[in-house]
């Protein structure tokens, strides 16, 4: 086997600083079915891969280094329905949740997307294929 080889994303780490709040918001707005809950380590089944949250620092035999608050660390792009774009824009804002952007067409990617942030600063993409 060769590194070429790998043909699956079992699951996503985020690093947290802020574990309660972010993984409320993957429960409460995102809606998330919770895969494993602890204090140190949280999943959330999405798909057939594991969102996961543990908390920023020491972890392992290496530190995470630190965070700039404001900085997105990664952006996450989960793809829904065409027709259920504009229903998660509504339900993103009935939860108050701010958006970067509201839905619109991205022709060049054959897309339809918003954007907005977690707690983490992370940037999440909902997108439709068009």
């Amino acid at each position: 086997m060769s590194l070429g080889d790998i043909r699956n994303l079992d699951y996503t780490i985020l690093l947290c600083s802020k574990m309660q709040e972010t993984k409320q918001f993957y429960l409460d707005v995102m809606g998330f079915p919770l895969a494993h809950d602890s204090d140190n380590w949280v999943s959330f089944q999405v798909g057939s891969a594991l969102l996961t949250l543990r908390p920023r620092g020491p972890w392992a035999a290496w530190h995470d280094g630190p965070f700039s608050p404001g900085s997105a660390a990664v952006q996450l792009a989960f793809r829904v329905a065409p027709h259920l774009i504009d229903s998660c824009y509504a339900t993103l804002q009935s939860k108050g949740v701010t958006i970067l952007s509201p839905p619109r067409d991205i022709p060049s990617w054959h897309h339809r997307a918003l954007f907005f942030r977690d707690p983490e600063d992370n940037v999440i993409e909902l997108y439709a294929e068009v």
